[in-house]
């Protein structure tokens, strides 16, 4: 069995080839913009990507001032102190799913769901400084309030979880160990 090799086709024998080798060896000719049969898509217009082109580069791009630089950085420390209360919905689910029973797998997760609030109460102060400024600094307070309310949602979402679980002691039979034994007031005898 031979094997035939195709090679780039030189330009006397190209008509030897099937028509596709032929249309891949020898690309069309760029059509020119004005020959163009096809129309821009909607809201573009090739007339204003020039105009807009021109005006940036005439005119540089000038840089916000400290109030607007303020704004911003109170806007992203909301974002900072609202991030818990959005991942509460979806914790609630798993611990949800993930049962009441004492597996490996519910035990994780309610640790998880105890380690990262408090975890994130004890750097609330780390979590806003860089956007903490002099002219920021009294609207921060109520931000970071904020943060801890939701941390302390989270905490509240894994005592209802522990509760649920059954490791709370928040039944009479949890502290027999502490009861003391009930004097009788009559003693019932058998005699024959």
């Amino acid at each position: 069995m031979t094997e035939k090799r195709m090679t780039a086709p030189s330009k006397n024998n190209i008509s030897s080839y099937p028509s596709w080798v032929r249309d891949l060896h020898s690309p069309p000719n760029p059509k020119s913009k004005s020959a163009s049969s096809l129309r821009d898509p909607p809201g573009f217009s090739s007339s204003l990507t020039g105009k807009r082109a021109a005006l940036s580069k005439s005119t540089p791009h000038k840089p916000p001032t400290p109030e607007e630089t303020d704004i911003l950085k109170v806007k992203k420390s909301w974002e900072v102190a609202l991030a818990p209360a959005k991942q509460l919905p979806m914790n609630a689910i798993m611990m949800y799913m993930s049962g009441n029973s004492l597996q490996i797998f519910s035990i994780m997760m309610v640790f998880m769901l105890f380690k990262n609030p408090i975890q994130a109460i004890l750097q609330t102060n780390a979590a806003f400084v860089r956007y903490e400024t002099p002219r920021t600094r009294s609207k921060m307070w109520v931000v970071k309030a904020v943060y801890v309310l939701m941390n302390l949602v989270a905490l509240g979402l894994g005592v209802w979880k522990v509760n649920g679980m059954g490791l709370l002691p928040t039944t009479r039979s949890d502290w027999l160990a502490w009861e003391t034994q009930r004097e009788p007031l009559e003693r019932a005898v058998f005699t024959f």
